[in-house]
């Protein structure tokens, strides 16, 4: 029969445990409960990554879309005018642009105007 008891079980139910340290009631007691405490708030974490990621293109490209909206064109103008233009810049990099360096956008937002023609 196997031993359930000895030492190594005793370290791994407590590195466990310690990732359980905040939860309430039974959820940083039982071991059978901290486990499936620990299992749902693993799939949590791995979603909201996936959402934070998500929800950080959304504000990228708002604030690209007001930016070049001022500029006299739109965002999906925008895009296909650098595309053609072969301009590779991320969303990150032309939000953070239109908002610290509006001039640097406006440049950009020309070329790509002049690209589309």
């Amino acid at each position: 029969m196997r031993a359930t008891n000895g030492a190594a079980r005793h370290r791994m139910i407590k590195r466990i445990k310690k990732r359980a340290r905040g939860f309430h009631s039974g959820r940083h007691k039982m071991y059978r409960v901290i486990c499936e405490a620990l299992r749902r708030a693993d799939v949590q974490a791995f979603f909201s990554r996936k959402q934070k990621k998500r929800n950080f293109r959304q504000l990228w490209i708002r604030r690209i879309s007001t930016a070049c909206r001022a500029q006299g064109v739109t965002y999906s103008r925008l895009i296909a005018g650098l595309l053609k233009a072969d301009i590779r810049l991320d969303r990150k990099q032309l939000s953070e642009l239109a908002i610290a360096q509006p001039a640097a956008f406006a440049d950009i937002v020309n070329k790509a105007k002049a690209a589309l023609v």
